[in-house]
C-alpha cells in the first residue's frame, strides 16, 4: 500500500496528462495537491518542510520562466529582424529533405548545446529554430525532447556526473572503502567510461528514430516506413556524434563529450548532406498546412515566406546568433576560463537559505543562467541586425505573452517535484519513512533481485522524469543504485556500471519529463498539449531504457543477454512499422 501510494502522484500525472489529455496546469495542480496530502498526511511529514519544498518549487519555476522567455524573445528576434530568411534557405541549400535537417539541426546541434549548457537549453534554442525552418510546432518540440537522451549525461560540461553521481556517492563509507585505494574521482571516471558505452550502443539510433517519428506522426502518409529510408544516412549521422562522443568519455573524462561529440559530428555530416551522401533519391516534407491537424500548431504562427524574395542578411551573419550562444555558453561553462565561478559565485548569487526554517535551501545566479545568455544575445541581435523599435517591441511583448501563457503549468509541476523529493517523515514521527521516490526505488529493488541490472535505468528515468533532471535523479539514486548492485553479489567495478546505467537511465527521463515538456512546448507556444507530447516520446524512452536494461544484464550478468540486445531494435522499428496506417 505504500508503494502504491508513493506512485500515486506518477499515476495521477499519467492518466491526467496522458490518458485524460487535460492541460498540464490542470493536471500538474491536482498532483501537487495529492502530493502534499500524502507528505503530511501519510509520510508525516512536516508542514514546514512541505511548504519550504513548494516554495523552493516556485522559485525554481521562476527561473525556468526566465530562460522560456529569452528563448522565445530571441526566436521573435531573429524572426522580426528578418534573419530568418537567411537562415531557412541555408538549411535548404544543404537539403530540403526534413529527415536531414531534422538530424542537423536536433540531433547534431542540439547535442552540442546541451554539451555546452543542459538544462533544456536545447529545447530553447532548437525548437524555435526548426519551427522557424518551416516544422510544425509539435514536430519541432518532440524532436527537441527525443535528443536529450544520449547527449544529457555529460551536459553542462559534465554536471549529471560531477555534481549528480558524485554528491550522490560522496561520504558514504561503505563504498569508500570498498573502492580504495582508488579515490571517488577514479571511481567517477570509471562510470562515466561505462556511461559512454552504453549510450553510444544505444544512442547511435536516435537520429533514425527521430526521422521515422516525423514521418510517422507528422507526415502525409503517416508512415514509419519513409523515415526508414534515411537509414544509411541517420546511422551514419549517429555513429558521426556517438563514436568521438564514446572516446572522449573513456579517456578525458564528463567533461566534453556532447560537446565535442556535436562539433566533430556537425563537422563530418553538414557537407556530407549537402553532397548527397548517402541520403535516397526521394525528398521527404510535410503535408500542405492546410492539411496540418490543429494540434500540431500552438499560438505563434509560421511567417510567410517568399522564396523569390532574396534574404536581407548573408547566412553567416543570419546564423551568428546562435554562434554567439554557443561561444557564451562554451566561455561561461568551462571553469578554466574563469567566468563560471564568478558568475556563479556568492557575489552574484541570490540565496534562500533554511526556508521555513527547514534545511531546504535554495539559490540562484541569473547571471549564470542559460536565460542571461540568449537575453544578451537577443539585445546583440538588434544591432547586429539594425532593429528599429517598432520590431524590437512587437518581439518583447509577443514574447512576454507566450511566457505567462506557460506560467500557470511550470507553477504547479516544480513545486509538485519538490514536495515529492522532500516528503521523508519529520524527524521525531516513529517508524520515519523515507521521501517518495526512495520508497520506489526501494520496492522495485526487493521485487526484482538479481535482476536488478534489468530495471536500474528504469529508476533512473523516474528520478528524471519526477526532478526534470539528470543531475537531481542521479543525486536521489546512485548511492542507492551501488547498494543495491553490492547487495547481490556484485564487485565494485560490475556496481559501476549498474551506476552507469542509473545515469543512463536519468537522461533518458528527460525525454518525458513534465516541465521539460512545458517549457519545451511553450518557447513555441504549443501550450496545453503536453499530454500529446509525452505519448510520443515515452515510445523513444521505453526504447531506451529497455535497451539499457538488455545491454545491464549482458555486461553485468550473463553476455547471453547480448543476443537480445541485437534483437530488441529490430523488434522495436518492425513493431512500430506495422503500426503504419494502411
Amino acid at each position: 500500500m505504500l508503494t502504491f501510494l508513493a506512485l500515486l502522484p506518477i499515476l495521477i500525472v499519467l492518466v491526467l496528462l496522458v490518458i485524460m489529455r487535460l492541460p498540464a496546469k490542470i493536471a500538474m495542480a491536482v498532483t501537487y495537491l495529492v502530493t502534499a496530502g500524502l507528505a503530511v498526511f501519510v509520510w508525516q511529514a512536516d508542514i514546514n518542510q512541505v511548504m519550504a519544498a513548494s516554495a523552493k518549487g516556485v522559485i525554481t519555476a521562476i527561473s525556468v520562466l526566465f530562460i522560456v522567455f529569452s528563448a522565445i524573445l530571441l526566436l521573435n528576434t531573429v524572426k522580426e529582424s528578418g534573419a530568418i530568411l537567411a537562415i531557412r534557405k541555408g538549411f535548404m541549400d544543404i537539403s530540403p529533405d526534413r529527415r536531414i535537417q531534422v538530424i542537423i539541426v536536433a540531433w547534431l546541434f542540439g547535442c552540442l548545446i546541451e554539451g555546452a549548457s543542459g538544462w533544456g537549453t536545447p529545447s530553447a534554442v532548437g525548437a524555435p529554430l526548426l519551427f522557424a525552418l518551416g516544422f510544425p510546432a509539435m514536430a519541432s518540440v518532440m524532436a527537441m525532447l527525443i535528443i536529450q537522451s544520449t547527449p544529457v549525461s555529460y551536459g553542462a560540461v559534465g554536471t549529471p556526473l560531477l555534481i549528480g553521481v558524485k554528491n550522490g556517492l560522496d561520504g558514504k563509507e561503505d563504498l569508500l572503502t570498498s573502492i580504495a585505494p582508488s579515490t571517488l574521482d577514479d571511481y567517477i571516471l570509471q562510470t562515466t567510461a561505462n556511461v559512454g558505452m552504453f549510450h553510444a550502443i544505444i544512442g547511435f539510433l536516435i537520429p533514425l528514430i527521430l526521422c521515422c517519428f516525423l514521418t510517422r506522426f507528422f507526415g502525409e502518409k503517416r508512415s514509419f516506413k519513409q523515415g526508414l529510408e534515411v537509414a544509411p544516412f541517420a546511422i551514419f549521422a549517429g555513429l558521426a556524434f556517438t563514436i568521438p562522443y564514446f572516446l572522449v568519455a573513456k579517456f578525458l573524462g564528463p567533461e566534453f563529450p556532447s560537446l565535442v561529440g556535436g562539433f566533430i559530428g556537425l563537422a563530418i555530416v553538414v557537407p556530407a548532406a549537402k553532397s548527397g551522401f548517402l541520403q535516397p533519391k526521394n525528398i521527404f516534407d510535410f503535408p500542405e498546412k492546410s492539411k496540418w491537424a490543429d494540434n500540431w500548431m500552438g499560438d505563434i504562427q509560421h511567417d510567410k515566406h517568399d522564396e523569390s524574395t532574396p534574404p536581407k542578411f548573408s547566412l553567416l551573419r543570419s546564423f551568428s546568433p546562435y554562434l554567439i550562444v554557443i561561444i557564451l555558453l562554451i566561455v561561461t561553462r568551462v571553469p578554466a576560463l574563469g567566468l563560471k565561478g564568478l558568475l556563479s559565485g556568492d557575489a552574484l548569487t541570490i540565496k534562500f537559505n533554511n526556508l521555513f526554517g527547514t534545511a531546504i535551501s535554495h539559490k540562484e545566479s541569473l547571471l549564470y543562467s542559460p536565460a542571461s545568455v540568449l537575453l544578451l544575445t537577443s539585445l546583440i541581435c538588434i544591432v547586429l541586425f539594425g532593429m528599429n523599435s517598432t520590431q524590437v517591441k512587437k518581439s518583447w511583448s509577443v514574447s512576454a505573452k507566450t511566457m505567462v501563457a506557460a506560467a500557470p503549468a511550470l507553477l504547479c509541476s516544480i513545486p509538485m517535484v519538490q514536495v515529492f523529493i522532500n516528503s521523508a517523515s519529520a524527524p521525531d514521527v516513529a517508524n520515519a519513512m523515507p521521501a517518495m521516490p526512495i520508497v520506489l526505488a526501494q520496492s522495485a529493488a526487493n521485487a526484482f533481485g538479481n535482476s536488478w541490472p534489468m530495471f536500474a535505468s528504469t529508476i533512473g528515468a523516474l528520478g528524471a522524469f519526477i526532478a526534470g533532471s539528470n543531475t537531481v535523479s542521479n543525486m536521489m539514486f546512485a548511492y542507492f543504485q551501488w547498494s543495491t548492485a553490492t547487495q547481490i553479489g556484485l564487485d565494485t567495478a560490475m556496481a559501476s556500471k549498474v551506476v552507469a546505467l542509473q545515469a543512463v537511465g536519468g537522461a533518458a527521463g528527460n525525454m518525458v519529463s513534465v516541465h521539460n515538456v512545458v517549457s519545451a512546448a511553450a518557447v513555441v507556444g504549443l501550450i496545453n498539449r503536453e499530454g500529446a507530447i509525452i505519448r510520443m516520446t515515452l515510445i523513444t524512452m521505453s526504447y531506451y531504457v529497455i535497451q539499457a536494461g538488455l545491454l545491464g544484464m549482458a555486461f553485468v550478468l550473463n553476455p547471453m543477454w547480448f543476443i537480445a540486445a541485437l534483437i530488441w531494435p529490430f523488434v522495436f522499428f518492425g513493431g512500430m512499422s506495422m503500426l503504419d496506417k494502411k
